[in-house]
């Protein structure tokens, strides 16, 4: 299996059917979450909407490189969720974050393993592997918060 296959079937374990390292994905914590309780704030933390919001963001921007554009996210704006008053809007979101998810995985997926060691964007920014295990470890860091949130939440 090429390396970029094997980061692919990573980042489909956290976002959308894993089980081996945290023993749950952010599918399966998503799925049943309403939009009362994934927009409940318990105290000072962030809400599960926000979480979600917050790594789709991320995702939609290396899609965005991926496919040939530029590098447009900014850390600033990765909180920058609009309100969500619906149930609709939730749904849209959960949707829009699980759609970004199996492309990100699908994209990767077809990338030649020599572009692994390639510069991502900027030199600063390190390689596109740098970037991509970043991203697998950024969604466990999320997913282990909604995990806790999702707990406190039932209690």
């Amino acid at each position: 299996m090429s390396s970029a296959a094997q980061l692919a079937k990573r980042f489909r374990e956290v976002t959308l059917d894993g089980l081996w390292i945290a023993n749950t994905n952010f599918k399966d914590q998503l799925s049943n979450v309403s939009w009362e309780k994934a927009t409940a704030k318990v105290g000072s933390l962030n809400t599960i909407a926000m979480l979600t919001f917050h790594i789709d963001y991320y995702i939609a921007g290396l899609i965005n490189v991926f496919e040939g554009g530029d590098l447009e996210i900014r850390d600033q704006f990765s909180f920058d969720l609009p309100p969500i008053e619906s149930p609709e809007q939730w749904e849209n979101l959960k949707s829009k974050f699980l759609s970004d998810a199996k492309k990100f995985a699908d994209l990767l997926e077809k990338m030649p393993d020599s572009k692994m060691n390639e510069g991502f964007v900027d030199e600063k920014y390190g390689t596109y592997l740098r970037n991509i295990d970043g991203m697998i470890e950024h969604c466990y860091y999320h997913l282990g918060q909604i995990t806790l949130i999702r707990k406190l939440l039932l209690d």
